[in-house]
């Protein structure tokens, strides 16, 4: 009986330590340890955005894209500590925080929460074994290279966008990305493709990749976004294009990255991917 009881206290002991948290502090050294925030570009806005007064431990983390309003009542109800969000909901300066406008609205309710807010964006990008990687894991790789490196990383598997070698028809490369993202996409057809040509080379950039992929010598660019005559140029140049909209390329890493986290956090946070988290742009079938 004695025997049982401390076997009962070992396991309130532990399940005590667990509903604990973390510190917010040690959350985002964990982080970083996988994506350093020297990897994002210049011109980003990564890192620890919102740090409420006072912050508690953090027990309950959210994972989503875009941080919008109805992924923000999620959090709420979800009763979450921290929201870690692909993309920054702070970029351009704010000089006021008032209910007028939905991004100030978000982050008077993130404060009033007590809930911090975390931002990697091209940080993930550029890691090893982050977003680009998740995209170009759609389809059989050999011989990645990520395209423009960052400088001073000393890492030739970081950086910006990836290019490599595989072979498949274009019709199965198609398949493929579809069933990655759990989505359709959109194809153009470089002038001398059609659904049988062989795909040896493929470059990529998750997100919206037309100024990254411009000139790269494939066969085939996987994007989120391009402009009209973005793409007219790739395809007159004999690419084929596969745009499977600006988020979508990108939001499929959040599932893959949660079993990732809960290693990093030893199991100590609660974390969930957002459910109402969905890119804007819809593709309707005729």
């Amino acid at each position: 009986m004695l025997k049982s009881v401390g076997k009962n206290q070992n396991f309130l002991r532990f399940y005590s330590n667990m509903a604990q948290g973390l510190a917010l502090k040690d959350i985002i050294s964990r982080l970083e340890s996988f994506a350093p925030l020297s990897y994002a570009e210049k011109w980003d806005n990564v890192g620890l955005l919102l740090e409420p007064y006072n912050q508690a431990s953090v027990e309950k983390i959210l994972l989503t894209n875009d941080l919008t309003e109805r992924v923000m009542k999620e959090a709420v109800e979800k009763k979450v500590n921290m929201i870690v969000s692909y993309h920054p909901p702070i970029f351009a300066p704010m000089k006021r925080i008032t209910q007028s406008n939905w991004k100030q609205r978000i982050v008077s309710m993130c404060l009033g929460q007590g809930i911090a807010l975390y931002s990697p964006h091209t940080a993930w990008d550029s890691t090893l074994g982050g977003v680009n990687d998740w995209l170009a894991s759609a389809l059989p790789v050999k011989d990645i290279q990520p395209i423009q490196p960052l400088e001073g990383c000393g890492n030739e598997n970081v950086g910006s966008g990836r290019i490599f070698s595989t072979k498949m028809h274009l019709d199965n490369v198609i398949k493929a990305v579809q069933n990655h993202i759990g989505l359709d996409v959109h194809v153009a057809m470089g002038v001398e493709h059609s659904g049988k040509s062989e795909i040896k080379k493929v470059a990529l950039c998750a997100g919206s990749g037309a100024t990254l992929l411009r000139g790269v010598k494939a066969d085939l660019y996987i994007t989120g976004e391009m402009s009209h005559h973005e793409v007219l140029d790739a395809n007159h140049n004999n690419v084929s294009v596969i745009l499977c909209n600006h988020s979508n390329s990108e939001r499929g890493f959040l599932k893959t990255f949660q079993p990732k986290l809960d290693d990093m956090l030893n199991g100590q946070c609660e974390i969930f991917v957002a459910e109402t988290d969905e890119d804007p742009i819809k593709t309707y079938k005729k």
